[in-house]
């Protein structure tokens, strides 16, 4: 997938994977799934804390 995506967009530099496993862990949807997030350099003012800022208007939930 990675090798996919980066083919696709030459703009991508990096990649953020997020796995959410249980309730409490904020899983919200039952079922294995990962989640791989494109990034850009500069894509957001501050990349530290992991994926869930980096749609905007996602994080807070």
């Amino acid at each position: 997938m990675k090798s996919q995506i980066e083919a696709l967009d030459d703009s991508v530099s990096g990649f953020n994977i997020g796995i959410n496993a249980g309730e409490d862990a904020g899983q919200t949807i039952f079922h294995r799934h990962i989640h791989l997030i494109p990034r850009r350099k500069g894509d957001v003012d501050e990349a530290r804390g992991g994926v869930r800022h980096t749609i905007p208007g996602k994080g807070v939930y």
